[in-house]
């Protein structure tokens, strides 16, 4: 999948453009319904399916004292998320405060300057200077711009609509499942193994530490999980919290793979969290704590050989 950075790049794809536009946080199940209406324009009508989005968030810049803290995918994980529904490129325009100050009709027009013929959005998408383009906006400049719009209805859930904040709010409730079902797939969080301070090695249980970026983490304590690598998935069991027994200070997600030898600094890994096993604790030897980690490898065995056996069961758990 093709990766822009900015409006000037789309007639490069030399094919009219199809547009899905969004923050996509999650690409969740609306964020879905929402792109798979510009991938479907694409294939009926010929030329290219895109998501437009923005990077960094825009909330980040315009009220950061309103924005959530945590995200629910990064730029270049919700890139990876996206190639698995039919997207040719993602044009990511850098956001800050001149970008905010682009009426919303000038960016509608740059848009369909550079080749775009079909715009889809959600129902109450908001863009453009102080948030005055909308669905009446877009609808009326596609009549006078000759592109097509299609406003896509919010998916709903339980009774509610499926948003992003209803997300992160399951993740850091514990409630995966719930989570997963409005995303459509199992959670998962992404990052480059960094190098760490190698006690894992010492005690038997050699361990990835994923470098923390901006997504969401579930609550801390020891989980099963499952890790891919190159396409490549494994079992491991993995700690998120503090390491009360070695320094109680920085926050680290720590996975221990069941089958992987391999050094893996520097690596891109992807984490789904199955289940949670128990709470964080702190022991009073690392021997102590070596014999909980296996018995948590043997747990975390037990939880994973279950939930392959029934996938579609309760997958979280306290």
């Amino acid at each position: 999948m093709k990766r822009l950075t900015s409006i000037a790049e789309l007639p490069s794809l030399d094919a009219p453009v199809h547009l899905a536009l969004g923050v996509f946080d999650g690409v969740h199940l609306g964020h879905q319904a929402v792109i798979a209406r510009a991938v479907n324009a694409a294939r009926r009508d010929g030329g290219s399916a895109g998501v437009l989005t923005f990077d960094p968030y825009p909330m980040w810049v315009l009220a950061p004292e309103k924005a959530p803290r945590r995200l629910l995918a990064s730029l270049d994980h919700k890139a990876d998320i996206l190639a698995d529904f039919g997207v040719d490129f993602l044009l990511a325009l850098p956001f800050n405060q001149e970008q905010a100050k682009v009426r919303g009709e000038h960016f509608v027009q740059a848009l369909v300057d550079a080749g775009t013929r079909t715009i889809c959005a959600g129902e109450d998408w908001r863009f453009g200077h102080r948030r005055e383009g909308d669905r009446q906006l877009l609808g009326s400049l596609a009549a006078t711009m000759n592109f097509r719009f299609e406003a896509v209805a919010p998916v709903m859930m339980g009774g509610d609509r499926i948003s992003s904040t209803r997300i992160r709010q399951a993740i850091r409730d514990g409630n995966l499942d719930d989570a997963s079902r409005m995303l459509g797939r199992r959670y998962t969080v992404a990052g480059t193994v960094v190098e760490g301070q190698k006690l894992g090695r010492t005690i038997g249980f050699p361990t990835a530490n994923l470098e923390r970026g901006d997504e969401q983490y579930p609550p801390d304590g020891v989980w099963a999980v499952r890790a891919s690598i190159d396409g490549v998935t494994s079992d491991g069991v993995a700690n998120l919290g503090i390491r009360p027994t070695v320094d109680a200070q920085s926050r680290l997600l720590e996975v221990h793979l069941f089958d992987e030898q391999e050094d893996l600094y520097g690596r891109k890994m992807e984490v789904e969290f199955v289940r949670r096993i128990r709470d964080q604790q702190r022991f009073d030897s690392l021997d102590a704590l070596k014999r909980q980690i296996a018995r948590d490898c043997q747990a975390a065995r037990a939880v994973l050989d279950e939930h392959r056996e029934s996938p579609g069961g309760p997958s979280e758990g306290t």
